[in-house]
């Protein structure tokens, strides 16, 4: 099991990117993909076609998001927690991200997909608004 974690700059408030990432219209919007989110603790969640599933923890509007990621064919030993916090950043927001758990396996493809898929789509989608 590894840990990732890592900053991306985003040019947006906290409360865009918070909205951006917990709303189901808005993360549609972003992907591409029809989603399931909730802020309700202990609801479940699925992103990119099934392709990111979960359990949603904890909310700090504006602020924070934890949620338990689930990887096909590994047990629940050592759970897979995504905490993902929003700093106010000059630019508009700092957004950090730590994954801890993430299986030997996977770890390649979750860390490229935080790169290129998740946050890429996100900076992308924030890029063609401000056009």
């Amino acid at each position: 099991m590894k840990d990732f974690k890592k900053y991306y700059i985003l040019p947006v408030p906290p409360e865009e990117v918070y909205t951006a990432l917990t709303n189901p219209a808005t993360i549609q919007l972003w992907t591409g993909e029809p989603a399931v989110m909730s802020t309700e603790p202990g609801s479940e969640f699925s992103l990119w076609e099934d392709s990111i599933v979960g359990r949603n923890i904890a909310f700090e509007e504006g602020r924070k998001i934890v949620q338990q990621w689930y990887f096909e064919g590994e047990d629940d030993a050592a759970e897979s927690i995504v905490t993902i916090l929003l700093h106010p950043h000059k630019k508009g927001t700092s957004v950090e991200v730590r994954h801890t758990n993430i299986p030997d396996s996977a770890y390649e493809d979750i860390t490229e997909g935080w790169d290129h898929s998740y946050f890429a789509a996100l900076e992308e989608f924030y890029e063609e608004e401000g056009e």
